[in-house]
């Protein structure tokens, strides 16, 4: 009986706890978190659903990195959605939440924590306050990515509508890559293969990056951007699409008439024919595409005249009108043909690039030699004139001026500076004399000297050998001889004398060796005294005979 009444007493108490066990048990705060998507990249939209034992104020924390936790949601982002029901005399209540989206931050790849907490901790948020506060958590995965943000300097709404042409400027952004990583690369993929259009580049604290590239060639169509770096493997990478639209490019954009040029299209159609190319409107090349829609031509800058020309092409299945046309900048440039020479020497300036149809004036030692008129096509005529020495001292460089508008050119003719030889005194030769009692007027003579440029003679006559007391000086004598004129004649003495030879252009040979000579064999005193002395010699005698004779008379 004990036995019994002992299993009517636990029965009793079994039925008792069956509704007490149907009763739910309220816990406090979220009992239920999962997020949509749990991997992906920086900028992608997530949703965080579950449910909750109740409806207060909640905040979506996003640890960035070791050290950073960011806000993504605040409480206002909640939206409850309550379900109550009736167990017996008490009610119950279910929430479940919705919130509204946020975007991925910028951060590393790899997993982040995203955690509910009970309250707002503000910007300063670290691992013990999310500790203290979480209700729930959840790892969220993210991902490497590339899209491109800007085309020639402008900002693109989509990034998968991104196109343009060869040649073209384009921003890419790198996102989910590693902490600092270095050594990353962007890849253009060309079909199957790819070209290195940017690389050495480090990734900042979150992962970021960005970098620009000029579009390669390519064919027209669909084409990708990616992206590798030291630790983050291509595959794992989301590429960016970029299409490929009609467009050239030219390998530079100034220079002269007569440069070659280098243009380069893409985009045209597959083994698209009778491509022309064109400069100020006139073609100047033709040629074909490849299977890839690629070509390349080189020409010479035609005769154009000073800025802007455009460049363009188009093809049988490509339109002008399609192609974004290039500028090439022209500038002048003048020619001095020879840059050297000799007086006399006839000098020519020519120039193309100038402006068009505008007087040209040009000088030659600040002295104006000619003008002229450009061409309609900036092409200056070829004008002559001859090289001129005016100074006193030989002078090398000589500026010749080309003024056009507003656009000068200094050029420089070298005048040569090769000294003529000296020349060889022949008469009066060194140690003669000349004459007897009276003043001499004798020729002097050297050996004549050549020059391209004509050579003059200076002659100088002097008391003694080193000429510091000069008598008589002849400069710029065209013969190589000289007479002396009366009023230039020598007393009886001993003379000196010497000549150098000087060019056009001043260039001077030096003095050559002096010669020596004497004028006259006495002085007029002693002459005359010797006279004198004669003629009294000779009256004494008379004198002495007559009065003899007269004597023996007697």
């Amino acid at each position: 009986m004990k036995l019994l009444s002992r299993l009517i007493i636990a029965l009793a108490i079994c039925l008792i706890a069956i509704p007490v066990m149907a009763t739910p048990v309220q816990a406090a705060g979220i009992s239920g978190m999962t997020l949509h998507p749990t991997k992906g990249i920086v900028g992608e939209e997530v949703y965080i659903t579950g449910d909750s034992d109740d409806d207060d104020d909640y905040w979506v924390y996003y640890k960035i990195d070791t050290d950073e936790w960011v806000e993504v949601l605040d409480d206002d982002d909640f939206d409850f959605d309550e379900d109550c029901y009736n167990v017996g005399t008490e009610e119950y209540c279910d929430y479940d939440y919705e919130t509204e989206k946020f975007e991925v931050p910028e951060s590393c790849s790899g997993k982040h924590k995203i955690a509910i907490v009970d309250r707002d901790l503000g910007d300063e948020a670290d691992d013990d306050d999310i500790e203290d506060h979480k209700e729930y958590w959840r790892d969220f995965t993210v991902e490497p990515k590339v899209e491109i943000i800007e085309i020639a300097g402008d900002e693109i709404d989509d990034p998968d509508d991104a196109e343009g042409s060869m040649g073209t400027e384009v921003k890419v952004k790198g996102t989910g890559f590693d902490e600092d990583e270095e050594e990353i690369e962007i890849r253009f993929y060309i079909n199957s293969d790819y070209e290195v259009v940017k690389e050495d580049i480090t990734a900042d604290d979150y992962g970021s990056w960005e970098a620009t590239f000029m579009v390669p060639a390519a064919g027209k169509g669909e084409h990708h951007v990616s992206a590798e770096g030291e630790d983050t493997d291509e595959e794992d990478v989301l590429e960016a699409p970029f299409e490929i639209l009609p467009g050239i490019s030219i390998s530079a954009t100034e220079g002269y008439v007569g440069d070659t040029i280098t243009v380069s299209g893409s985009g045209f159609e597959e083994d698209e024919e009778d491509i022309k190319v064109t400069y100020g409107g006139d073609v100047v090349k033709n040629t074909e595409a490849d299977e890839d829609g690629c070509w390349e031509v080189t020409f010479a800058v035609p005769e154009s005249a000073k800025g802007k020309h455009e460049i363009d092409a188009y093809g049988e299945d490509t339109k002008a009108k399609d192609i974004e046309d290039r500028d090439f900048s022209i500038s002048p440039k003048a020619k001095l043909t020879p840059t050297e020479g000799h007086v006399d020497t006839s000098l020519t300036i020519s120039g193309d690039g100038f402006p068009a149809n505008k007087s040209v004036t040009v000088t030659y030692d600040g002295e104006t030699k000619t003008t002229a008129t450009t061409s309609s096509k900036g092409t200056l005529p070829s004008i002559s004139f001859e090289a001129t020495h005016t100074q006193s001292t030989h002078k090398a460089s000589h500026p010749v001026v080309v003024t056009c508008d507003t656009t000068t050119f200094t050029l420089s003719f070298t005048m040569e500076s090769a000294v003529p030889p000296k020349p060889t005194l022949t008469s009066p030769a060194s140690g003669s004399r000349l004459g007897f009692i009276h003043k001499v007027t004798p020729t002097f003579t050297w050996s004549g000297v050549t020059d391209p440029s004509g050579v003059s003679y200076n002659l100088q006559i002097g008391t003694n050998a080193d000429f510091a007391q000069v008598l008589i000086s002849q400069t710029g004598l065209s013969e190589p001889s000289y007479t002396l004129t009366e009023a230039e004649a020598l007393d009886y003495g001993t003379y000196y004398w010497r000549v150098k030879a000087i060019d056009g252009a001043q260039n001077d040979s030096g003095w050559a060796a002096a010669y020596s000579f004497k004028s006259g064999l006495l002085p007029l005193w002693a002459f005359i005294v010797i006279v004198a002395l004669i003629v009294a010699l000779i009256a004494f005698l008379i004198y002495f005979f007559v009065r003899r004779r007269g004597s023996f008379y007697d």
